[in-house]
């Protein structure tokens, strides 16, 4: 990015603030001495040159964008005025008129990224009010694609959906993970082994996926092609209910982000 701009993150000493800080300076998409972050109890040793504070408001008030990133239920008491500043939510949930109205402003941008911010590859989906100018997108842009990447998307729906679906970041790939590892363990393999063979599978796998961008329909249909031993799993697990399973895994996730919206 060629513009300037300062940076407050509300919550900069927790793990999100402090990947999504750590990526936007890695990638030189701002200057520490541009960078402000709060804190709520100790002063953390790290970030040097960025400006840090228990102030909420001092935050807001030398920043020209307002990142908050707190919990859903911490956000009711967080008291800030933005005085019509680009706020940026990475709260799940929250609506992006509600932070407008609570925090004096018209120009808001609500994303969800994922756990994979520290490592540079989270997927951040991210929705503007339509106050937003054209430089907050470039500027929204440039924050998430340090991150990893970045969709801007069509409806608040779209974010509640992607809440559950890429929010999730490693939980769903551990989830199969654990359960791929029990089962070899059950086998009788020794737990670090079984740990070492899944954990490279799943790594393996998305760097797989990243290089040669590939569809994953086309991954299984390639391997059920084969009618070899994965087409054999991967049948007997659909017929397990494995696809229903997920559906209404993702399904119970979206009614959980619209709820946390409204509590």
């Amino acid at each position: 990015m060629n513009a300037s701009f300062k940076l407050g993150i509300v919550g900069g000493a927790g793990w999100l603030g402090g990947a999504i800080a750590d990526a936007a300076l890695s990638a030189d998409v701002m200057r520490p001495e541009d960078l402000a972050l709060s804190y709520r109890s100790e002063k953390p040793d790290r970030l040097p040159g960025a400006f840090w504070t228990d102030d909420n408001q001092a935050l807001a008030d030398r920043s020209d964008i307002i990142m908050l990133s707190v919990r859903p239920q911490d956000w009711p008491s967080l008291k800030l005025d933005a005085k019509g500043k680009l706020v940026i939510s990475v709260m799940a949930g929250i609506r992006i008129a509600e932070i407008g109205e609570r925090h004096g402003t018209r120009r808001v941008v609500r994303t969800l990224p994922n756990a994979a911010a520290e490592v540079g590859k989270s997927y951040t989906p991210w929705i503007a009010s339509s106050d937003a100018t054209g430089e907050d997108r470039a500027i929204v842009r440039a924050i998430f694609d340090a991150c990893g990447v970045e969709d801007e998307v069509a409806t608040e729906r779209d974010i509640d959906y992607l809440t559950g679906l890429t929010g999730s970041g490693p939980a769903f790939p551990a989830l199969l993970a654990e359960a791929m590892m029990r089962d070899a363990v059950a086998f009788g393999l020794s737990p670090e082994v079984a740990r070492r063979a899944v954990n490279t599978v799943l790594t393996g796998t998305g760097r797989l996926l990243e290089l040669n961008n590939a569809s994953p329909a086309d991954t299984v249909a390639a391997f059920l092609g084969y009618r070899g031993t994965t087409a054999a799993a991967i049948e007997t697990m659909r017929e397990a209910g494995f696809d229903e399973a997920v559906a209404k895994g993702l399904a119970a996730a979206f009614l959980k982000s619209i709820a946390m919206g409204k509590a």
